[in-house]
């Protein structure tokens, strides 16, 4: 029941967002919001998230096994892509699009709905991480290999949120604490840059227009994201790698999020299929709350975890 309530609370600002661009349409711009967001409100979250907490090597295994799940993802793609499809743009589309979760717009706000604030430093340094593998990996692959994968690392810097994690970071390291009264301010930005993600994500949802759906791409990236990989996941983390059942829990989540938005910006951006990645986002977004519901009955029923 607490699990079902804390994603409610998640989705009543997505649904808000939906509603608001159906009503307004065209004077509701999200470019102007996602501007705001990611080089404002998302830079002050990442510092914010980083400074909760102070860093150690266990934090650090947590990004780490985030990125090598996700390169898991991958691979499991790419053996999918080689075998069932023979389309280029599908092959790249099966290779990437699991791995690329939206620990952003609904993964951050959904591990503080579940977990409470001592998951954010966790959900920051994983979304950091799913920053990196989207503008490297991601282009890569959106771009049938068009694109120079050292060009794609070069231009991740470009992005403020990187700038402010590592000044974070190198604080925390250093041990220096942020003072109170700034440490407040910047956790009202933080707060705003969660709530701003949802709208923008229900702002998304609402400009999807699906053409003719592709069933075979549907098929394959479903049974990869909510199937396979979420049976790999749980075995390794609650039963091979030695990880507090907590940090477990919360790294769970955030690899089985939907797909992020960001698939379909990137592949609009290479001209590979955005209408068949946009219909992935889509389904994947709404097939995630009963999955969600399932698995964390599933997990408290046989003793492996708690989502809530």
């Amino acid at each position: 029941m607490n699990i079902a309530l804390s994603i409610l609370a998640i989705y009543v600002f997505i649904l808000l967002g939906y509603i608001a661009k159906k009503i307004f349409k065209e004077e509701l711009a999200e470019r102007g919001m996602v501007i705001l967001s990611v080089y404002f409100l998302h830079p002050i979250f990442s510092f914010w998230g980083l400074s909760t907490k102070p860093m150690s090597l266990e934090l650090l295994q947590v990004p780490f096994y985030y990125v090598l799940f996700s390169i898991l993802t991958i691979g499991v793609g790419f053996i999918f892509a080689r075998v069932f499809f023979e389309d280029v743009k599908e092959r790249s589309i099966m290779t990437i699009a699991a791995a690329i979760n939206n620990t952003g717009n609904l993964g951050i706000p959904l591990g503080i709905a579940i977990f409470g604030q001592e998951s954010i430093i966790y959900t920051s340094m994983m979304s950091v991480a799913n920053t990196l593998m989207t503008y490297t990996l991601g282009v890569f692959f959106y771009s049938a290999g068009t694109s120079s994968m050292k060009q794609a690392f070069l231009n991740i810097f470009k992005l403020p949120v990187i700038w402010a994690a590592m000044f974070s970071l190198g604080l925390n390291f250093a041990g220096i604490v942020i003072h109170p009264t700034l440490f407040k301010s910047l956790e009202m930005g933080a707060y705003c840059m969660v709530v701003l993600q949802l709208i923008v994500f229900g702002m998304y949802l609402y400009n999807m227009k699906l053409g003719e759906l592709n069933y075979k791409l549907l098929l394959h990236v479903h049974l990869i994201k909510f199937v396979i990989m979420p049976i790999i996941t749980v075995w390794l983390l609650f039963f091979v790698l030695p990880l507090e059942p907590f940090v477990a829990s919360v790294l769970f989540l955030e690899l089985i999020v939907p797909l992020a938005v960001t698939n379909v910006n990137i592949s609009a951006l290479y001209d590979c299929k955005p209408v068949d990645v946009a219909s992935l986002i889509l389904f994947t977004s709404l097939l995630f709350i009963p999955f969600l519901l399932m698995v964390s009955y599933l997990l408290a029923y046989f003793d492996i975890a708690h989502l809530g």
